[in-house]
């Protein structure tokens, strides 16, 4: 790891009065440097936004998921015991290529898809629409996961139960420290199957209900993302999110259009599932670049933005993916930092980053299955007070 030319300091090893104050576990080393700072190891080149390059992407990911349905039409004519395997890989694969376009319609969202706003929001609107997502209502959520990226209170993604949320004994009163533990607790089988109901029923519950949403809201009702008079969002934003749900509605009427004309199953064996799974490749990559027992959560005291951007994991999943993905996993902490910078220059400036934040860039080759198990078994709660605080299990 190259040195950084930035400054870090342990503030437990400060004298100031409020320094002693503050609770950090395991001897954690708090960056110090501003956005500036980062920025200037950059080439400035590489913040510039290309329209004619981006579109050239979304016809890219359009004309895959176009050959790869056309291909698909042909599954029906394969011996049956063929049709078996032709079936999931076409929507394991049609599921990779499709996220990419939602990671497309991510990057209109943060208006790095061009220089316009307009056009940002119009080929947003579209390509998220496509893919039931509520473009501008996920857009101002997200841009607040985006400024408190690590916060322990006001993150929007992710946020870690507390002990006392995990229903846990009081620290001074457990035992073992991090328990009780049921005896199922560990068990495989057990750690595999919640994570499958996080990946799978993670996006739309997101959706809904705004689960794992920051902490002061999660006992209030009718936090959907569809609602326009929502906590969630300003009176100001009440067409934006009207513009979304229509977005959605003109999707679902296609689609049951389509159904009416062909039948329910076509719809759903050539969108619908693999639509399901785009929804567990965006709880997966999102889950693994801010879980991780290494990275710790910040609390107010101490968070600022630079900082929870630094909370960020680089994790290439290999096999292409990364490519027809647009290294939406393997280049997010130079997004996280700076999220209007297209992804075409985000892998660029990625080897940049690195080097500027030295021992606080983060990244981990894990196999991303083990990556998912680990941060599913380990990553189960944080204390209630601190403000450097490691997930325990």
């Amino acid at each position: 790891m190259p040195e950084s030319t930035l400054k870090h300091r342990s503030l437990q090893d400060d004298n100031t009065t409020a320094d002693q104050d503050l609770i950090i576990e395991q001897d954690w080393q708090l960056p110090e440097f501003s956005i500036k700072e980062i920025r200037d190891h950059i080439p400035k080149e590489l913040f510039n936004r290309d329209l004619l390059q981006s579109s050239y992407w979304v016809m890219h990911d359009i004309a895959i998921v176009g050959a790869l349905f056309y291909a698909s039409t042909y599954i029906d004519y394969l011996p049956t015991k063929f049709q078996w395997v032709a079936w999931p890989l076409y929507w394991f694969l049609q599921s990779i290529v499709a996220t990419g376009i939602w990671v497309l319609g991510h990057e209109c969202g943060h208006q790095a898809f061009s220089d316009y706003r307009v056009v940002n929001n119009v080929v947003g609107w579209i390509l998220h629409s496509f893919l039931l997502v509520p473009f501008h209502s996920w857009r101002l959520s997200h841009s607040m996961h985006h400024k408190k990226t690590g916060h322990i209170e006001e993150d929007e993604v992710f946020l870690p139960k507390t002990r006392s949320m995990a229903k846990l004994p009081k620290r001074e009163n457990d035992p073992e420290g991090d328990g009780p533990h049921s005896i199922f607790e560990d068990a495989p089988l057990y750690v595999i199957f919640h994570l499958c109901i996080k990946l799978y029923f993670g996006w739309p519950f997101y959706l809904i209900f705004n689960s794992t949403g920051p902490l002061a809201k999660r006992k209030e009702k009718n936090l959907s993302h569809f609602n326009p008079k929502t906590s969630i969002y300003e009176a100001r934003h009440f067409w934006d999110i009207i513009i979304s749900d229509l977005g959605l509605v003109l999707m679902l009427g296609l689609l049951v259009y389509t159904a009416k004309m062909t039948s329910t199953w076509e719809v759903i064996r050539y969108y619908a599932l693999p639509y399901s799974f785009v929804n567990c490749w965006l709880v997966l990559i999102t889950y693994l670049q801010h879980t991780d027992p290494a990275l710790p959560h910040y609390s107010a005291k101490v968070w600022n933005f630079q900082r929870g951007a630094a909370l960020t994991i680089d994790r290439p999943y290999g096999f292409g993916i990364d490519y027809f993905q647009h290294h939406i996993a393997d280049s997010h902490v130079a997004h996280h930092f700076f999220s209007t910078m297209p992804h075409y220059n985000a892998v660029k400036a990625t080897r940049y980053i690195k080097k500027a934040l030295g021992s606080h860039y983060h990244h981990d080759d894990t196999f991303i299955p083990v990556a998912a198990f680990r941060a599913q078994s380990l990553c189960r709660y944080i204390e209630d007070e601190g403000d450097v605080l490691f997930f325990k299990h």
